[in-house]
């Protein structure tokens, strides 16, 4: 797909590959016999959002959009609208998102897949126009693609892969009483499928394997880059590590993962969570680890695999020393949600401070990189798997550049990860959203409106938080005082 620039409501944004992509969905919809189509895009905390339609509508759907209402980009967590869209000017400018009006939905046919759960219903994700054409400034797609090629205009190529933690939990109690629908809705009662602390035992895996092979099937169907499959050191936490993938592809992926996992678990009379830290006795940490290397785009060399002789290539340097130097701003990105901030505690496999060591799993950014080692990469430990994908790589993407347009340099590498006076990451959210909004970086890789954006939605979300009575707070003063 390629930006539309043009103001005619109709106009298409598609080039000559994609129509020719359209022309084989068509064709596959037909002869699969897809009775709807889950047309969907991804708002700013990673959620996918949309309509269904009738297989009859796509052709229609290619030709005009789809059309939406502009409140869902302008959302919490709480699915609460926190700009004033009933006034001439919500913020963007006047008459831009207000009265709820209309922005529409461009399907990508790169990314259509059938769900094997529900086998008449095929599925895309999109991007998002004004109706003027315009693509949405705030479309998170649109930001990492934008990354992206300035990334390309050096002749290089973006290779991530993932590895996601996340629970799978039996549901006692779905909690759907109507004294249960509140916003943000009652969470259900759950309880364990496996106990844990026997990190990669067969047994663990084993008591795990109904759940866990219809995971894979499903994944197999959706032709996701599966590698494997763990019991990881939580209660009923696994992890699931995928081949590399370059460009926007890995977090299509990540998107369409997450949906499968959730849905196919619920299905099964499970829930499944990719919270950070959910509330329930020792339960450890989700991470979303993040690996990640460049190539040349004409010759495929990995540019992060060390010459003889070197720890580390000069790009790949640059690459470490830039994350570094913006981590603290990143994390509204890589760590977006509240709880994310309760994974970050020391001798648990998670980073608390900013700094890099070589196949050190306690460092934030750990080098996996040896001479002649074509899978030679860094991998970042400090994302959750709550983060929208396209911001969280965009992120190192962003950050790398300017490591390597400034050509910087990084510290030394640590061997003792938290006994170091390294800078720590920020404790909580309101630290990591101070950052990102008085990051002069972000404003000018992103954008200053992109910034001030996505902070008044997080504000929201911290004050909310700060408005509610506690477990901790009922039991520390509702008997002393």
């Amino acid at each position: 797909m390629s930006a539309n620039n043009n103001n005619n409501s109709a106009s298409s944004p598609y080039d000559d590959a994609a129509r020719a992509k359209i022309e084989e969905v068509l064709k596959a919809v037909s002869d699969r016999g897809l009775e709807t189509i889950r047309i969907t895009f991804v708002d700013q905390h990673g959620i996918t959002r949309g309509k269904t339609l009738l297989a009859s509508a796509l052709k229609s759907a290619f030709k005009n959009g789809v059309s939406i209402t502009s409140t869902l980009l302008l959302k919490d967590t709480s699915h609460t609208t926190v700009f004033p869209v009933w006034t001439g000017n919500a913020g963007f400018g006047k008459g831009i998102m207000t009265g709820a009006s209309d922005i529409v939905m461009w399907p990508d046919p790169a990314t259509f897949k059938t769900l094997p759960w529900a086998p008449t219903t095929g599925w895309m994700i999109s991007d998002i126009c004004y109706t003027s054409g315009q693509p949405v400034e705030f479309s998170t797609r649109h930001i990492l693609r934008h990354a992206l090629e300035r990334l390309g205009a050096k002749n290089m190529e973006f290779v991530s892969g993932l590895e996601v933690e996340f629970y799978i939990l039996n549901v006692e109690d779905a909690r759907l009483a109507h004294k249960n629908s509140n916003r943000p809705e009652d969470p259900p009662k759950t309880s364990l499928i496996t106990h844990g602390y026997q990190y990669l035992t067969e047994n663990r895996i084993d008591q795990l394997y109904d759940i866990l092979e219809l995971l894979r099937q499903n994944a197999a169907e959706l032709e996701l880059p599966l590698r494997s499959m763990e019991a990881e050191f939580g209660p009923s936490q696994v992890e699931f590590v995928f081949e590399p993938s370059a460009g926007l592809a890995t977090a299509d992926l990540m998107v369409l993962f997450r949906n499968m996992v959730k849905q196919v678990c619920d299905r099964a009379g499970l829930h499944a969570t990719f919270m950070s830290r959910p509330s329930f006795k020792n339960s450890m940490g989700n991470g979303w680890h993040l690996h990640q290397s460049i190539t040349d785009k004409q010759t495929g060399k990995n540019l992060f695999t060390p010459q003889d002789g070197e720890d580390l290539s000069p790009l790949a340097a640059n690459w470490i020393a830039g994350i570094l130097a913006h981590a603290k701003a990143s994390c509204l990105l890589t760590t977006p949600t509240i709880n994310g901030y309760k994974r970050y505690q020391p001798f648990a496999m998670a980073p608390d401070r900013i700094q890099w060591g070589s196949d050190n799993r306690g460092a934030m950014l750990r080098l996996l990189a040896n001479a002649g080692d074509n899978a030679s990469r860094v991998e970042n430990r400090i994302g959750e798997p709550a983060a929208n994908p396209y911001l969280y790589l965009a992120s190192q993407v962003l950050c790398g550049l300017d490591g390597i347009e400034n050509n910087l340099t990084p510290p030394e590498p640590v061997d003792i990860p938290y006994d170091s006076d390294a800078p720590k990451l920020p404790d909580n959210l309101h630290t990591a959203l101070e950052a990102f909004e008085n990051s002069p970086f972000y404003r000018k890789a992103i954008s200053g409106a992109f910034v001030d954006y996505l902070c008044h939605i997080k504000r929201a979300e911290w004050q909310r938080y700060l408005g509610t009575v506690s477990e901790w707070e009922q039991r520390e003063y509702f008997s002393l005082f």
